[in-house]
């Protein structure tokens, strides 16, 4: 057994409770409705209002969604166009449900961990509607319901802030440290410093591993299956 399977084997044996961020280490929601269009169609929905002029250039041909909400946000903070722009958002991202593409092994590893006994909740800064369609869809909402913890009007609470997996962790009576945060970006790994959760980091390419390894992350994977082997008594 090499060191790294061994220190993957005590980081998952010690977590009775399991955060899951949901896009990236559950599916990869905009696989077939892609991100970029989405932010297009929010910068021209804005545009439509007059309010192009709310984004700086970079913004405005920014390929994710989150960079244009988080900048009206900051500008207009708790007012009605962040709510309706948000709800766009939601919309959009309840669209991108029906191509969505499971991340390998994440299905059976989901199903394995709820019947070992362990507690799952998903923290994330999608909406919790959209997580919630995405599970129904794989039979899987079983096994999280009703933990799932997603974006609201507040977007100052979103991840890095670790306000999502407070709620999760208060929603199962869980001890930080007896919990695992699951994500594949470096606000996952933040969010789950401050709450004082341990973190696994999932990165599907080397790009996301560096970023999340630059932000501090020391346990990541590059796949789902050595979690799910450890799980089974395979590793």
């Amino acid at each position: 057994m090499t060191a790294e399977t061994e220190n993957l084997r005590e980081v998952i044996e010690r977590a009775r409770f399991v955060l899951f961020d949901f896009d990236g280490p559950i599916c990869r929601l905009f696989a077939g409705h892609l991100a970029e269009n989405v932010a297009k169609d929010l910068v021209e929905w804005l545009e439509h209002q007059g309010l192009r002029g709310l984004l700086t250039e970079e913004e405005q041909v920014h390929p994710d969604p989150m960079v244009v909400l988080y900048a009206v946000h900051r500008r207009h903070p708790h007012s009605d166009l962040v709510t309706e722009l948000e709800e766009r958002l939601t919309q959009q991202e309840f669209k991108a449900v029906s191509s969505a593409w499971p991340t390998p092994y994440a299905d059976p590893l989901i199903r394995t961990w709820s019947a070992v006994g362990a507690r799952l909740a998903i923290a994330t800064n999608n909406s919790a509607r959209t997580a919630f369609s995405y599970l129904a869809s794989r039979d899987l909402t079983d096994c999280f319901a009703p933990n799932i913890y997603g974006r609201t009007e507040d977007l100052h609470q979103l991840k890095p802030d670790p306000h999502c997996l407070n709620r999760a962790l208060n929603a199962l009576g869980a001890a930080p440290s007896a919990a695992l945060m699951i994500g594949d970006a470096p606000t996952d790994f933040v969010a789950a410093q401050r709450a004082g959760v341990p973190f696994l980091g999932y990165a599907r390419n080397g790009y996301k591993e560096k970023l999340l390894r630059d932000a501090g992350a020391k346990d990541v994977v590059g796949s789902l299956e050595p979690v799910l082997r450890v799980l089974r008594g395979q590793a």
